[in-house]
């Protein structure tokens, strides 16, 4: 876990732990709490905090999109984080309602452990990586040296996104681990949320996992992926934008193309999940810091963190919605 940072505001401090939580102590209005993705953590741990000044006190927990929606569902949450829209028997159990919003995207890098190697990955060398077919750099033109696949070991909104993709370019993966938060790996060592997977493919040689790009640092590195048209792309807010534009979110706002023909291939939205009613005294709280989150200004920023601005019309349509929460 990173070290705490503390910087002073106005109206209280702000505390800040990369893996776990981000809270807002102080100030005047109803304190929120949040559980769920740790893909889309970095940004909220920055957009948060920048409500501190207006008297906001958010506490938002890192656990991965399963927990959080858990906890959604349990109500012992004012909003959760996920990166796989709730499905319709996951709704069914919410009597306030559900609304989920789209609030940021970004794409899922293959980060790998190997100094010199520049992997170009085939879609089906990146099926065969995960079911143990290949085991070995020396098989993808690289320094011979053992591959050490790394998986999400929580339920995972990413694990999803990610083997959604593997099941949509591979019939193996599809009629084998196939897709979902949780699946069983053919391969490989588990690790805990985006952050934990980060730290243990760069402590690894020879590791290779999927983490939300902003986590490829230092001695990770990011493959390139075959797209559907079969162009060999780099994950980029630029590739990854290209790849969501083909995406159709529908009038519930929560569509997916687990292989698209333009860009990275695996780009992903992320979602707030809302309550529909029943949000009583916080619910001008609840769209003060979420009217924050879908404005011009706070999306801007998503560029400087790695993940891609929402585009202007699914902006438009989370922001009308957002105002249709009630008491």
């Amino acid at each position: 876990m990173a070290a705490l940072s503390h910087r002073r505001v106005t109206c209280g401090l702000v505390v800040i732990t990369t893996a776990a939580t981000v809270g807002l102590a102080g100030c005047n209005s109803p304190g929120l709490s949040g559980a769920g993705a740790s893909f889309p953590a970095a940004i909220y741990q920055r957009w948060f905090p920048e409500l501190a000044n207006q008297g906001t006190k958010v506490n938002y927990q890192s656990v991965g999109s399963g927990a959080g929606v858990r906890q959604f569902i349990a109500g012992t949450v004012d909003f959760a984080a996920s990166d796989v829209p709730m499905k319709s028997e996951e709704i069914s159990k919410v009597s306030r309602g559900v609304l989920q919003l789209p609030m940021t995207a970004g794409a899922i890098a293959v980060a790998y452990n190997h100094k010199g190697c520049q992997l170009k990955l085939s879609q089906a060398q990146l099926a065969n990586i995960f079911l143990g077919k290949i085991s070995n750099f020396g098989q993808l033109g690289c320094i011979a040296k053992p591959i050490k696949v790394v998986f999400r070991s929580d339920g995972s909104g990413t694990t999803a996104n990610f083997t959604a993709h593997l099941s949509a370019i591979s019939p193996a993966w599809k009629s084998g681990p196939g897709q979902g938060k949780s699946v069983t790996w053919p391969t490989g060592v588990g690790a805990k949320g985006n952050e934990g997977m980060a730290a243990q493919l760069s402590q690894m040689d020879g590791s290779i996992g999927y983490v939300e790009s902003a986590y490829v640092k230092g001695v990770l590195q990011a493959a390139s992926l075959s797209n559907a048209a079969g162009a060999m792309i780099k994950p980029s807010t630029e590739s990854a934008a290209k790849a969501l534009a083909s995406i159709d979110l529908g009038s519930d706002l929560t569509g997916r193309n687990p292989n698209p023909q333009a860009g990275y291939p695996i780009a992903t939205f992320s979602w707030i999940l809302l309550y529909r009613e029943g949000n009583g005294a916080k619910l001008p709280v609840l769209q003060k810091i979420f009217s924050y989150t879908l404005s011009d200004s706070a999306q801007a920023i998503a560029t400087t963190l790695g993940f891609v601005s929402l585009p202007a019309p699914v902006l438009a349509q989370s922001r009308r919605a957002l105002q249709r929460l009630k008491n």
